[in-house]
């Protein structure tokens, strides 16, 4: 008699179970053998320059150099321009205040000048006759009103006499009555010379007025036109060092053209050209320290240019205590400028890597030495030597600080 057989677990499903393991480790083969997405470059340890992450003092402070210049200069146009007659002096003299330097000539401004003495003149003439108009006028008006006063007082005295007369009846009524309409004329006649002469009065002020503004304003421009003559001799204004000045005897300037200056020979200021990175970070009254045969002279920043030339904007500096003996114009100084406080700070060198990256990123080495991973970090102040380290890198990290020019779309590097 058969027996029924039992079946165990692993009897039904090991076909199943073993077609699982099979799938699964097919999966872990195809993923290893996949070719991956990261972009890895191998490189010469050679070709790189590798730094360590240090803590120490940041110095906030960039060099430059600055270019000798005179601290004050006063600049020479012609105003009016003109025709170069004489020359007083040479490029590069010493001159005092009020020495001449260039004469020129200008017919315009002759014929100008001449014209408004001639409208002066004739001002000033209607000006005299209109006051000998008024002063006439006025002792027209004087002589009709004392002799009007003298005939108002013979009336009265007549009229006093006739009064008697009449109630002694030796006169008539009529002739009294003629007496009194006369005084009563008289008076009237007073009255509107009177008014007349203050309404004379009134209208030759205005035009008396009128006339001493025009006089003025002519005589305003007369001087103006005179200054501009005088100024056709053209002398120093200040004394100093004449430059730039090359005229030629019978040259031509035109208005306002520039030829030549004058520059103080004792002061001296510098002129240094920053990097535009640097220009949010650039104040009026800032410090530097210009350092000449082992001393160091402070300056502070008189003066930003807000203008960018080729990635540089320029400031002026002086010096805020001595400055410098035997120093020129033109002469260049390396000076150093305090951008801020020195502070402890992780520090890496300042190297070609952050023009590539921006500051973005770095490669970081592995302990081994043989492979770098690119890491985002963020990066602070930097000066010529180090740049300041925020987040990122922990100290005593290896970094690549070389150029990045051919490792911008590397994600690793191999070290050999």
């Amino acid at each position: 008699m058969d027996k029924p057989r039992h079946i165990t677990f692993w009897q039904k499903w090991r076909n199943a179970i073993s077609a699982l393991i099979l799938f699964v480790a097919l999966v872990a083969l195809w993923v290893m053998a996949a070719p991956t997405s990261e972009r890895t470059l191998r490189v010469s340890k050679s070709d790189l320059a590798i730094a360590s992450v240090q803590q120490g003092i940041f110095e906030d402070v960039i060099p430059l150099r600055g270019e000798v210049m005179p601290l004050r200069t006063l600049y020479l146009d012609a105003i009016e321009g003109g025709r170069v007659e004489k020359i007083h002096l040479e490029d590069g003299a010493t001159i005092e205040v009020g020495a001449p330097i260039v004469d020129i000539s200008n017919t315009r401004l002759q014929l100008e000048s001449i014209t408004r003495e001639a409208q002066v003149s004739e001002q000033i003439n209607l000006l005299q006759t209109q006051e000998l108009n008024l002063a006439r006028n006025d002792l027209e008006h004087k002589r009709n009103l004392t002799e009007l006063d003298h005939q108002i007082k013979t009336q009265n005295q007549r009229l006093e006499r006739m009064k008697p007369l009449l109630k002694r009846q030796l006169i008539s009524a009529a002739e009294l009555q003629d007496a009194e309409d006369n005084l009563a004329y008289l008076k009237k006649r007073q009255q509107l010379i009177r008014e007349a002469r203050e309404v004379g009065q009134a209208l030759q002020a205005a035009q008396m007025k009128q006339l001493r503004d025009s006089v003025a304003s002519l005589n305003n421009n007369l001087t103006f036109a005179r200054t501009n003559l005088a100024s056709l001799n053209v002398k120093a204004p200040i004394a100093g060092r004449l430059t730039a000045f090359n005229l030629e005897p019978g040259q031509s300037l035109m208005p306002g053209e520039r030829f030549g200056q004058i520059d103080d020979p004792d002061h001296f200021k510098l002129m240094a050209q920053v990097d535009e990175f640097y220009m949010n970070r650039t104040r009026v009254d800032q410090t530097a320290l210009a350092k000449i045969d082992q001393q160091e002279f402070p300056l502070r920043i008189k003066k930003i240019y807000p203008q960018v030339v080729d990635g540089q904007f320029r400031i002026d500096l002086v010096f805020t205590g001595k400055q410098p003996p035997n120093i020129s114009r033109g002469q260049t100084l390396q000076l150093r400028l305090q951008m801020g406080a020195n502070e402890p700070a992780q520090l890496i060198p300042n190297n070609s890597f952050f023009q590539d990256t921006g500051g973005h990123w770095i490669f970081v080495v592995s302990a081994d030495g043989k492979r770098a991973y690119r890491r985002d970090i963020k990066l602070g102040r930097r000066n010529s030597q180090f740049i300041e380290v925020l987040s990122g890198l922990d100290i005593d990290e290896q970094v690549i600080i070389s150029p990045y020019t051919t490792y911008n779309d590397i994600d690793s590097l191999k070290i050999y």
